[in-house]
């Protein structure tokens, strides 16, 4: 992009990217961005697969709800019955 775009950033530290630069960078819905500093400047970028031996709580939160979002039908309802009966046991 050759023009420079400028957006706000919310209270919640959020910055809306416009959909033309999403749509260069084939950006969608659900996908995974892994996002850095270099230069002092934050970066962004698209990630098909999570990076080996990256475990924080964030890579796998993007990659469980990637995951879920291909998975057929009968696997996801399967998936939130066992999450519900795991609920359910913790609140005991």
């Amino acid at each position: 992009m050759s023009k420079p775009m400028y957006r706000l950033v919310d209270g919640k530290g959020r910055v809306l990217i416009p959909k033309s630069m999403r749509e260069a960078a084939k950006l969608e819905y659900g996908d995974i961005v892994c996002l850095g500093m270099a230069g002092g400047k934050i970066t962004v970028r698209k990630v098909e697969v999570i990076e080996v031996g990256d475990q924080s709580p964030e890579a796998v939160e993007a990659y469980v709800r990637t995951a879920f979002q291909f998975m057929p039908d009968s696997l996801r309802l399967d998936l939130i019955g066992e999450l519900s009966r795991l609920l359910q046991k913790k609140e005991w």
